[in-house]
């Protein structure tokens, strides 16, 4: 492995010049070995030296962990614990920002003009949902406050670089402005010395609270780039498509390495890549039943991936298209959002009823109208209409609740609880239930269930209350919650009644769905189905790799502009990003399906692809 070696020395160059640097490497080059030998130089030639490494996910944390050895000069975690870490002790300070963002409109609370002295009696804590009122700040304001305190308070700075001889950012792209920031502008201030060490890869910052690339620190000279520029992943054919997709300059190049993974019988693989397009007279079922794809087994979820830019794309064809609607697309929340925009400031009687304050509203009422003419629509109004307002007012829910971009496995969105509602939390129990038992980890599901297990004859009692629940196929959402409570698998908390309580018209417009909806969701968010989204895919790799080229109606993404060239740069740019890691995630075939593109599309797929590869179907 010759590139990471000269890498690696590269590295160590900056290190004896007390340096910065930003380790520079495309899709499938090894950056997050580079991050590792880095650590292990660290602890072999300076082994008194502390190192903070902080990254995007829990994921990473433990991918780390596992490949480094841990001792007491090494920490590893996500950006937010390392920041929460290293201000949670530091109350006085924390308090007096935290006041400053509320006034100033940056953290968002009731009271708009709070006193200096409004956290006195209370200690700041960080956890999972926000209550300013008792002094509980979450995953979003964290940084915000971080920022504010390194930039507010030099001794912080001090502190910081006292306890971390270096600090190590990996996948960098993806970390909060403000957070680098910190490191590079606020850490100034102390005449303190430490060096941070930057992993990742600019065209692949494809989260919009990203920094993105370091090219302002580049350029002023504080920060050093080595570029990373070997593929020990992608066949010939991708490499050279991914270089022509890139924006900045890094072309990159096979391993030399013969045990690469992208190497065969000590070459490089070629690999297929295709540009495939239609009029649209067919649907994506029809399309993957075209000849075309005879070598490809759309239900090995494993080594095949088929990649939509969204999960609406996606919902009906993996069999939870009602489900998505409900939660994407209610005509009752929209107009409520709709009526609260409206009343603004204005005081409300709190015992009016929501269809009392939709007449107040003339704008209001005449949607309502509207939705009266609709039956279906009409059904969900007369749900809600004689309900408090002050109740419905609180009513929110979105497919957030079901589904996350950013690539977080089950069992951290399972600890940190993110954006899940305690509905979709209280099915996820269930079926996680029933996937442990089908699985046999059996270890893991008796450390879950609710319900003791001492005896063959409990045994034998839990075999058959899991098979009454497996029975999923005709019963509705609510049958199973009912079931799963009265067999004693996962009984009704505290948390599911509350939420129901504020919730009832989601529940009765989710409980009559099949549960089969909903084992659907699981599936596909476990990654057992050849579904996914283009920026869930990041950091995975697949052999075969189909990639649809549908904006979704999402503006921000435009697939003509990226093919063409012409359109809003942010777009244009938004969208070279997402197709060059899609592209990227293949081992052997890596197809592409445009649906009706212009001439000038074909075209510039030609000069891609190459003219034989582009097939109309």
């Amino acid at each position: 492995m010759v590139k990471t070696v000269d890498e690696l020395e590269e590295i160590e160059k900056c290190i004896e010049n007390n340096n910065n640097f930003l380790l520079s490497g495309g899709a499938g080059s090894g950056k997050t070995y580079s991050l590792v030998q880095t650590i292990n130089l660290i602890k072999e030639k300076y082994n008194n030296k502390t190192i903070a490494c902080i990254t995007y996910t829990n994921v990473a944390v433990n991918e780390i962990k596992e490949r480094v050895i841990d001792d007491k000069n090494f920490f590893v975690s996500t950006i937010h614990d390392f920041l929460w870490e290293n201000i949670k002790n530091y109350q006085k300070e924390l308090k007096n920002c935290l006041v400053v963002l509320i006034n100033n409109g940056d953290i968002k609370f009731k009271e708009k003009n709070i006193s200096s002295d409004y956290f006195k009696d209370m200690n700041v804590q960080y956890k999972e949902y926000l209550d300013i009122a008792n002094g509980i700040i979450s995953h979003d304001e964290i940084i915000l406050v971080a920022n504010k305190m390194y930039s507010d308070y030099k001794i912080l700075c001090d502190i910081l670089k006292d306890k971390y001889d270096f600090i190590l950012v990996d996948e960098y792209q993806d970390t909060n402005k403000l957070v680098i920031e910190i490191l590079l502008e606020s850490l100034k201030k102390s005449n303190k010395k430490n060096i941070i060490g930057f992993f990742g890869d600019s065209m692949q910052s494809i989260y919009n609270d990203g920094v993105g690339d370091l090219n302002e620190y580049i350029s002023n000279g504080e920060i050093i780039e080595i570029q990373k520029k070997q593929n020990r992943r992608n066949p010939m054919n991708v490499i050279a498509l991914a270089n022509k997709i890139r924006m900045d300059g890094l072309i990159q190049e096979p391993s030399k390495d013969k045990r690469a993974p992208n190497m065969e019988n000590g070459k490089v693989k070629i690999g297929e890549i295709k540009f495939i397009y239609s009029d649209c007279s067919l649907d994506y079922e029809n399309l993957k039943e075209n000849k075309i794809f005879q070598n490809w087994n759309f239900k090995d979820s494993v080594n095949t991936k088929e990649l939509d830019l969204t999960h609406n794309l996606i919902a009906s064809r993996a069999g939870f298209g009602e489900l998505m609607d409900i939660y994407d697309k209610d005509p009752i929340l929209q107009l409520k959002k709709e009526l609260i925009k409206e009343i603004g400031e204005s005081a409300i009687d709190e015992n009016a009823t929501f269809e009392e304050v939709v007449n107040s509203y003339p704008k209001i009422y005449e949607k309502v109208k509207k939705i009266k003419n609709d039956k279906e629509k009409n059904i969900l109004y007369n749900m809600v209409k004689d309900k408090s307002f002050m109740k419905i007012r609180k009513m929110y829910f979105s497919k957030d609740s079901l589904v996350d971009d950013k690539k977080l496995s089950f069992k951290e969105i399972e600890s940190k609880g993110r954006k899940r509602d305690d509905f979709i939390n209280h099915l996820f129990k269930i079926q996680k239930l029933i996937a442990l038992y089908n699985n046999k980890e059996y270890n893991e599901f008796i450390r879950k269930i609710e319900y003791p297990i001492i005896s063959i004859k409990d045994k034998r009692n839990i075999n058959e209350k899991i098979n009454k629940l497996k029975e999923i196929k005709n019963h509705t959402i609510e049958e199973i919650i009912d079931l799963a409570d009265e067999l004693g698998v996962c009984k009704k908390d505290d948390r599911f009644k509350v939420f129901i309580d504020n919730n009832q018209y989601l529940y009765e417009r989710v409980k009559k769905l099949p549960y089969l909806e909903f084992e659907n969701l699981f599936n596909y968010i476990e990654g057992f189905t050849p579904f996914s989204t283009q920026h869930k895919v990041k950091g995975t790799e697949f052999d075969n790799v189909l990639v649809i080229l549908d904006n979704g109606k999402w503006n921000q993404y435009n697939f003509e502009y990226l093919f063409t060239g012409v359109g809003s740069e942010n777009v244009l740019k938004r969208t070279q990003k997402i197709f060059y890691v899609c592209c990227t995630r293949a081992r052997e075939k890596l197809y592409v399906y445009y649906c009706q593109p212009s001439i000038t599309v074909i075209n510039k797929a030609k000069e891609w692809f190459g003219e034989e590869n582009v097939i109309k179907i």
